[in-house]
């Protein structure tokens, strides 16, 4: 059982952040914001994959004046990306954005970033401040090289900024490119603070490579109790991102969902277990928000024995195979029906 740290709580749109609250998981949208019908459909696409925050790039004045449409027709919680422009603040928080992500020493002087403050405490609109190991100054590099001391210590000069206006609706986020990095600056900065932490990997590749790298330094961070709200950044479909974060979570009983296992397959499989895994899936997709195991074994040797604690399951013989359903073996069905049967089984039983 994860004993996570307890952290201040904050509120985006509907989604509480923090404390005892679910982990919660975050995307972005990869569409030019001006191009409403193309951001509203992938947001549509990104809610119905199971993301429940979305983050849009506002880099100019433009894309901030279509967030209020934007706004209006979305059912999930909207933050806007701001950078080095303090306007671009104003105007979204004018918007009715549900969260802003900056930061504090990169959008001007600081009776600027005091604008920004008091529109966001007027809304109650949280701030999520995040460095990046790339964006590190001069100063910091000069000092300490690219570490997690670096990292931290200039997260936590911004801190001190919105802190200093007496701001503390704020989550926090150290992200790097390497896994190790992010995992030693997340660690450091909660030693040091309180505020809800927004964890990734940042720049973490294409889909597998950054599938893998994504799932290690998250799942480190959240295996030891750190971290409150997640995304997983890819060079792919930004829904891509939201099922792997579902993924992690699922996988350290952060959240319940549908859950397939499958052998690897060896030398004693005689069943197509690969393709059968993967029809058990994609036929299964609709029950991805319930809280069953089914699993896809190749021989008795992993199955139904190693998979008793499935919920159902079908194990590999000569060309035919078992069916289980808590261990306990149903029937013996030939390879071709096996699959069929199996989904017959769950459906009457669901």
């Amino acid at each position: 059982m994860i004993q996570r740290k307890k952290t201040q709580v904050i509120k985006i749109g509907n989604i509480f952040i923090g404390g005892d609250n679910p982990v919660s998981i975050q995307s972005m949208t990869n569409t030019r914001t001006t191009d409403m019908e193309s951001t509203l459909r992938q947001i549509r696409e990104l809610a119905s994959a199971g993301c429940e925050i979305v983050r849009l790039a506002v880099p100019d004045m433009e894309s901030a004046k279509v967030l209020k449409k934007i706004k209006s027709s979305i059912n999930i919680p909207l933050i806007a990306d701001i950078h080095f422009d303090y306007k671009l603040a104003l105007e979204s928080l004018k918007a009715g954005v549900d969260g802003l992500r900056l930061n504090p020493g990169n959008i001007g002087s600081e009776q600027n970033v005091l604008k920004v403050v008091d529109a966001a405490r007027e809304r109650k609109i949280p701030i999520r401040i995040g460095v990046n190991s790339g964006s590190l100054s001069k100063e910091k590099i000069k000092k300490y090289g690219v570490t997690s001391e670096a990292i931290v210590e200039s997260a936590l000069e911004h801190v001190a900024i919105l802190e200093k206006a007496n701001y503390r609706e704020m989550k926090i986020s150290v992200k790097a490119s390497s896994v190790p990095l992010t995992i030693e600056s997340y660690r450091l900065l909660s030693r040091k603070i309180d505020y809800p932490l927004h964890l990734g990997v940042t720049e973490a590749g294409t889909e597998f490579v950054g599938t893998i790298k994504s799932s290690i330094g998250i799942g480190t961070l959240l295996s030891e109790g750190i971290g409150d709200t997640i995304r997983v950044s890819l060079t792919a479909d930004p829904v891509k991102e939201v099922l792997v974060a579902k993924e992690i979570l699922k996988s350290l009983n952060l959240r319940k969902g549908l859950e397939i296992i499958s052998c690897p397959t060896c030398g004693r499989t005689e069943i197509d277990v690969i393709s059968m895994a993967n029809e058990v899936e994609k036929k299964l997709k609709f029950l991805s928000e319930s809280d069953l195991t089914i699993a896809v074994m190749g021989c008795v040797v992993n199955g139904p024995g190693e998979a008793r604690e499935a919920d159902f399951g079908i194990a590999g013989g000569k060309k035919e195979g078992l069916i289980f359903q808590k261990g306990k073996i149903i029937k013996k069905v030939p390879e071709n029906i096996l699959v069929s049967e199996l989904i017959e089984l769950i459906k009457t039983q669901c």
